[in-house]
């Protein structure tokens, strides 16, 4: 099958310039302004290559059709990416392409301690001869998940320019904020119409995930008593003396930086403090639901032990749901994730099934109602200055897309 790589790379390349950082502070859908760019350039973009349907919603979501080329009846598949990059750095990057990665050091121009080499990054071996895209290393790449916007993109000018290829009606979307837990909390599923689903938000060439963490956020607040501090013996409450205290008590071993496979955690995010209040934000993860409720039940005994030693101070705990493993809808009908296997392999691939220490849109999609397990786009080193992405992984990604495609018309 021959994929267009150049276009694919022309497209990828546009996006990955468009700072897209969602942030978790802001109350509006999308979260920031640059994302409203990008999906106004993407409805554009789906336009003119001939999709129908095509809808942006208030909300942030694109919506378009490509129609079926069968007669017979078959499920509606759907597609999925989300633009917005994660919050930890700025998302508007100057990508670098490394034709042919000959496995030397690829030190990053803008930040020369920021260094991919064989030896901290054991997926580059994979890429020997691959043409590597990186950022210039003061910014996120944007390939978690521009990659995957760029495969949807890629495998729908595949299939239009190609009306032989047998498949049936497919949906697709592009979504705000998934960084920040809430990518699909506002799309409306009746919109969308698809029997199944696949994001294109994973890794490793050949990888498909079908379980994930459920996750929750937690918020701890605590209001102190303020007072000069010249004066306050038996007066002052100081809050962030007792974040301090709280955060100490955290258990180390339920922490990201001591567990790892399904192992899940406790992970103080961010604390803001000063003498008269404190506010700790917190992420939990397990991949069942009682470790998850275990980790409530702990941050409670806690919070109350705080009560305990300082009854004068106001402690509040909240928590949000943010989302659940995947796994424990799709364990009820295997069909998409056995069907993604037959695409891979026609792909020429080994399937790679593992359970992600994270999530993504396909855990609220599935708990919501439509399976939706999680497709590889060939992104590496995310969240960091050195992600990378392999242009020829991206389009044995674009491959698979249009095996499922094929796979699905004869369901």
């Amino acid at each position: 099958m021959e994929i267009d790589t150049e276009d694919l790379l022309e497209r990828f390349l546009r996006y990955v310039q468009i700072d897209t950082q969602s942030d978790d502070r802001s109350a509006s859908t999308p979260s920031t302004a640059g994302q409203w760019v990008l999906l106004y350039a993407l409805e554009k973009e789906i336009r003119e290559l001939g999709m129908s349907d095509v809808l942006i919603t208030p909300e942030g979501y694109v919506l378009a059709t490509l129609p079926a080329t069968i007669s017979e009846p078959a499920p509606v598949l759907a597609w999925f990416a989300h633009v917005d990059t994660a919050t930890n750095l700025p998302g508007a990057a100057r990508p670098l392409v490394h034709r042919g990665y000959d496995g030397r050091a690829i030190v990053l121009p803008d930040d020369p301690t920021q260094v991919l080499s064989l030896e901290t990054t054991p997926f580059l071996r994979e890429a020997i001869g691959h043409d590597l895209i990186t950022a210039s290393g003061t910014t996120l790449l944007g390939a978690d998940d521009k990659a995957g916007v760029a495969v949807v993109i890629a495998a729908v000018r595949h299939l239009l320019q190609h009306p032989e290829i047998p498949h049936g009606k497919i949906r697709i979307c592009f979504n705000p904020d998934e960084e920040i837990a809430r990518g699909v909390d506002r799309l409306d599923l009746a919109q969308v119409g698809a029997d199944v689903a696949y994001t294109l938000d994973a890794a490793q060439r050949g990888e498909i995930d079908y379980e994930t963490f459920s996750a929750d956020a937690a918020v701890l607040e605590i209001r102190g008593i303020s007072s000069h501090p010249g004066w306050a013996k038996g007066i002052m409450v100081n809050a962030a003396r007792l974040a301090g205290r709280f955060l100490s008590s955290l258990p180390m071993s339920q922490s990201p930086e001591r567990t790892d496979g399904k192992q899940g955690f406790i992970h103080p995010a961010e604390c803001q403090a000063s003498a008269e209040s404190a506010r700790v934000r917190m992420i939990i993860r397990d991949f069942e639901r009682e470790g998850l409720a275990a980790k409530r039940a702990l941050l409670e005994t806690l919070a109350d032990e705080l009560r305990v030693a300082e009854p004068r101070a106001r402690v509040q705990l909240t928590f949000t749901e943010q989302y659940r493993n995947m796994r424990y809808w799709l364990e009820n009908d295997m069909k998409p994730v056995e069907f993604a296997k037959e695409a891979l392999r026609r792909a020429g691939l080994d399937p790679i099934v593992q359970a992600i220490r994270g999530g993504t849109d396909g855990s609220r999609l599935t708990q919501r109602g439509l399976p939706t397990p999680n497709l590889f786009c060939g992104m590496h080193e995310v969240h960091s200055q050195r992600e990378w992405v392999s242009l020829q992984d991206m389009a044995k990604s674009v491959e698979t897309l249009i095996h499922l495609a094929q796979l699905w018309a004869k369901a």
